[in-house]
């Protein structure tokens, strides 16, 4: 019998508008209180937008207002700002791998 192969999430960064494996993205999530917070484990309940781990994307969709539109609400600096530096120190950590 044939081994089932394993369907692997798909989403699509609000920066750049291409797919990537869900694992490789990182998460902006409101929850049903409308707080937005950077959800690392992907797994937290709410209204979720994806970025890839790149400062350009991030920037585009900052810039563009996309994080907002994607998630109802307008996101907070601070938060904008940790996203930011979260992606920053993603980078650093894949360069060194």
């Amino acid at each position: 019998m044939a081994q089932k192969v394993k369907k692997i999430p798909q989403r699509k960064c609000v920066g750049c508008g291409n797919g990537f494996p869900k694992k490789e993205l990182i998460r902006v999530v409101r929850n049903n209180e409308g707080i937005v917070s950077v959800d690392l484990t992907g797994k937290a309940a709410g209204r979720g937008a994806y970025l890839c781990k790149s400062v350009e994307c991030f920037k585009k969709a900052r810039k563009s207002g996309r994080l907002n539109n994607n998630l109802g609400v307008a996101v907070p600096e601070e938060i904008l700002d940790e996203l930011e530096r979260t992606i920053s120190e993603k980078l650093v950590k894949d360069a060194d791998k």
